[in-house]
């Protein structure tokens, strides 16, 4: 197994704290190593994550204990009941500080991270050390006292920091160190500002803590899933609202960018955005718990940022639905763990990927089906993007994993074009206008295509592209979508042929790889060097399959075996390497949790109306 340097935590060492805006990530050891502000996609302001403390970091923590700061006392960590306040507790020679990180929910107000020091038990010395760089860890900005603040400002930003302990200047730092005794509450409160107005107003931390206490006691309150893996669900629930954009709706599928899916390799991308991908499963997460309103703001997202000329779809969106995502590389920072390039923006915006038309038809009809908003010109435009996908339907594209090698006839791709026609069918049928004939018929033909030329007789499974060899986990969707049906001999074999061949130590490759351990044929389709861990929602998908094939144990046995590789937290990253044993890629993933929320709702048959799959082709348990 390998370890992270003794200076650098593991990915999963971190904590997710955030307000629906904007998110931080603070590790084990006290140090709040990555925060954006004031959005997820905003420069950061503390990016030690992808650098080192030169590149910005907020540490709190014992001093009493030898060693680096990861051995400073004995620490354990928890979010407070089902919420998202972070309390860490250190145990020292001395006696017990707990710390509890949080950011309250904001509407228009500016960001703010409450820290409060708490006295438990004895005495206990602590650092604090703050150490703010603009600009993604590149600007260092101009520091200086006003008031009962510390403020630092550089171009249009500002962050301030109101708290009784008093900092100093020191190695291009401010630090303090101070003492608390038991009963003792010490607060930090620190606030993003443009630079152009000025201190903030006065904010209570103990008041804000318990608004943010109430806030998640009754966001939680609704949830209608009561079933036995009821925690787990309910903490992805609570991650997936942290990564909402609450002003637009809009669901980033993580807060980080470049966490590398290959340790020291160069396949780090940035994550902070909207991918249309995740526009089903996300509807369906939230509409099985009984989050409707926020099942309707992420589908009123959807219609706003696909909305105009159906060719110029793409496949993912800024948080309020920006277009440009211009990739860029930020050259000062080393990476995680060497990691490089750090990517700022996301060059697969431009992509061609057809299947993102499926995910938007079947998503607006899955919420017409359970009553979101569904007018005329909501109905207007599907057609308009079925018009486009009835011309080009049949053009290769990247496909789902957004692949930097050439342009193929993903078989994943042509299933969700199938799923676009289906869903528009069966709307029609109900009613609403349109070429029902004309649809249906490229619906067959569609069909017809993939079974041919996506299906290998030999090896009796769907494979990746047209005339491949190569595997896609992607398929695993086939049953999912309604394509075939769950006992079609074809749907079981291909999923014991990706168990067989994409399966490594229970977990699921995306497809294929060059260096793929244990003789898996190799591909140069993604066109990038080295190897990746597994995917976890495609791990996730093999469960939901499983279940569907009517192997109820072995999809529990695996669901389980999947649950155990959350963090002590309950958080999951976007692949798991096993070779290293270790969470790998940004995090936390929404696109790991969504499908985490799905696989435990599926094995509880719980609210099976929302599904997206068609009810008559779900097997249940006996």
């Amino acid at each position: 197994m390998r370890q992270a340097s003794e200076d650098r935590p593991l990915i999963e060492d971190y904590a997710l704290i955030g307000d629906m805006q904007s998110a931080a990530l603070v590790s084990r050891d006290g140090s709040v190593d990555w925060l954006c502000l004031p959005r997820f996609d905003s420069d950061a302001c503390f990016a030690a994550l992808l650098g080192d403390e030169r590149n910005g970091q907020w540490r709190i923590s014992p001093t009493a204990a030898e060693g680096p700061p990861s051995r400073r006392g004995t620490a354990d960590r928890r979010y407070v009941g089902d919420t998202l306040i972070l309390m860490t507790r250190w145990r020292t020679v001395g006696g017990t500080v707990a710390v509890t990180d949080f950011m309250p929910p904001r509407d228009d107000e500016s960001p703010v991270l409450i820290r409060i020091v708490e006295g438990v038990a004895g005495a206990v010395e602590l650092e604090c050390v703050l150490r703010l760089r603009f600009g993604y860890g590149n600007i260092m900005p101009w520091m200086r006292r006003v008031d009962h603040y510390v403020s630092a400002t550089a171009g249009p930003d500002s962050v301030w920091l109101r708290t009784p302990v008093r900092l100093a200047g020191r190695d291009m730092a401010h630090e303090a160190s101070f003492t608390v005794r038991a009963g003792d509450r010490v607060p930090f409160v620190l606030t993003w500002r443009p630079s152009h107005l000025g201190a903030p107003p006065l904010l209570d931390a103990d008041e804000a803590l318990a608004a943010t206490s109430a806030f998640w006691a009754d966001w939680v309150a609704r949830c209608t899933y009561k079933g036995r893996y009821r925690d787990a669900v309910v903490r992805s629930l609570i991650t997936l609202k942290a990564l909402t954009y609450a002003p637009t709706g809009g669901i980033v599928a993580a807060p980080t960018t470049s966490l590398p899916e290959d340790i020291g390799g160069v396949r780090n991308w940035d994550y902070r955005y909207c991918w249309l991908r995740d526009a089903t499963i996300t509807l369906e997460a939230l509409l099985r718990t009984g989050y409707t309103s926020e099942a309707s703001a992420w589908r009123e997202w959807l219609g706003r940022a696909v909305a105009g000329s159906p060719d110029d779809v793409q496949i993912m969106y800024g948080v309020a639905g920006e277009r440009r995502l211009a990739e860029w590389e930020a050259s000062w920072l080393s990476g995680y763990e060497g990691s490089a390039p750090v990517r700022i923006g996301n060059a697969a915006v431009n992509q061609r990927q057809l299947d993102v038309y499926g995910e938007v038809i079947d998503a607006l009809t899955l919420g017409r089906q359970a009553g979101l908003h569904f007018d005329r010109h909501t109905w207007s435009l599907v057609r308009a993007l079925l018009g486009f996908l009835a011309k080009n339907w049949n053009l290769p594209d990247e496909g789902i994993w957004e692949v930097r090698g050439p342009r193929r006839h993903f078989v994943h791709s042509k299933v969700m074009a199938w799923v676009a026609f289906d869903r528009a069918v069966r709307v029609a049928e109900l009613g609403q206008p349109g070429p029902k004939d004309q649809w249906r018929a490229v619906r067959d033909k569609i069909h017809a295509e993939v079974c041919e030329k996506g299906y290998d007789t030999k090896r009796g499974t769907f494979t990746q592209y047209y005339g491949s060899t190569e595997l896609d986990a992607a398929v695993l969707l086939i049953p999912e979508v309604g394509f075939l049906p769950p006992d079609d001999p074809r749907v079981v074999s291909t999923v014991r042929t990706i168990q067989r061949e994409l399966e490594r130590d229970g977990l699921v490759l995306r497809y294929t790889q060059p260096q793929a351990p244990e003789g898996a044929a190799g591909t140069d389709v993604d066109g990038l060097p080295g190897a990746e861990g597994a995917f976890l929602a495609c791990s996730f998908w093999l469960v939901n399959a499983l279940h569907m094939i009517g192997e109820y144990d072995e999809a529990t046995a695996l669901f389980e075996h999947l649950l155990a590789l959350r963090t002590d937290l309950g958080l999951l990253s976007e692949e798991y390497d096993p070779r290293y044993g270790r969470l790998v890629g940004n995090f936390p993933q929404a696109f790991s949790h969504m499908p985490l929320i799905q696989s435990a709702l599926n094995l509880d048959d719980h609210a099976g109306h929302h599904c997206r799959r068609d009810r008559r082709q779900r097997r249940k348990a006996d």
